[in-house]
Formats: C-alpha cells, structure tokens, sequence
C-alpha cells in the first residue's frame, strides 16, 4: 500500500546534483525508519541509504557513502536524499520506504510502506 509520496526526481548530467522529497500525508515518522531503495531497468531493488526519524542515525550503501545525504524536516514532515556527484549507473527509478522501527535493515521485504517512485536519470 502506498503510503508516501516521493517527488525531485529528473534528468541530470554526470556529476551533478539532484534532491529528492518523501512525505507521508496525515503521517508522522516518530520511531520509524525511512529508507530510500532504487531499481534501474532488469536490476533488482537495491538498498540506498536509510535513517532512524526520532534518532537521526543513518546507515548508506557503499555505492553512494560519500555523495548521498539523507535528512529530514521535522517540522514538515519530509525526509530527503541529497544526491550529489550522480553517476549514469544512479540511474533507476527511486523509492521512499517506511517500516515502524528504530534498527535500520536494508532488505525491502520489510518496509510496509513505499511511494510510487521518482525516476533519476544520469546522461553521460
């Protein structure tokens, strides 16, 4: 079931920068953890970069250590991924996750709750 709504998704050229939004209408992500996964075309889901809302500890795939940042916005609600240094193989569609939980696991089996998904594409 979809319960969140991602958004900032584009097109961008190597080494650039992208900032995409998660926000869960009538929501709130006290004791949660908020995930961000991708899937680019024939590949499977893949974990990208996670955080505990109430604690602030995140947790990122090595793929993205060091040009990846998530965050988020209490007062509205939002969490983010600040991409920066995007490559072309970034390139998939990205999806905002939630599970009810402060231990931050990376397997998208279980996170009950996802967004419909924001396409990010790379051009060499």
């Amino acid at each position: 079931q979809r319960q969140l709504v991602e958004s900032g998704g584009g097109l961008v050229q190597a080494g650039g920068s992208l900032r995409l939004s998660c926000v869960a209408p009538g929501r709130t992500f006290s004791r949660h953890t908020l995930a961000w996964f991708r899937q680019a075309p024939g590949k499977e889901r893949e974990f990208v970069a996670a955080m505990t809302w109430s604690e602030g500890n995140t947790y990122y795939a090595g793929s993205v250590k060091g040009r990846f940042t998530t965050s988020r916005d209490n007062a509205n609600n939002t969490v983010y991924l600040q991409m920066n240094s995007l490559k072309p193989e970034d390139t998939a569609v990205y999806y905002c996750a939630a599970r009810q939980s402060i231990v931050i696991l990376t397997t998208a089996a279980v996170y009950p709750y996802w967004g419909q998904g924001t396409q990010v594409t790379v051009s060499s």
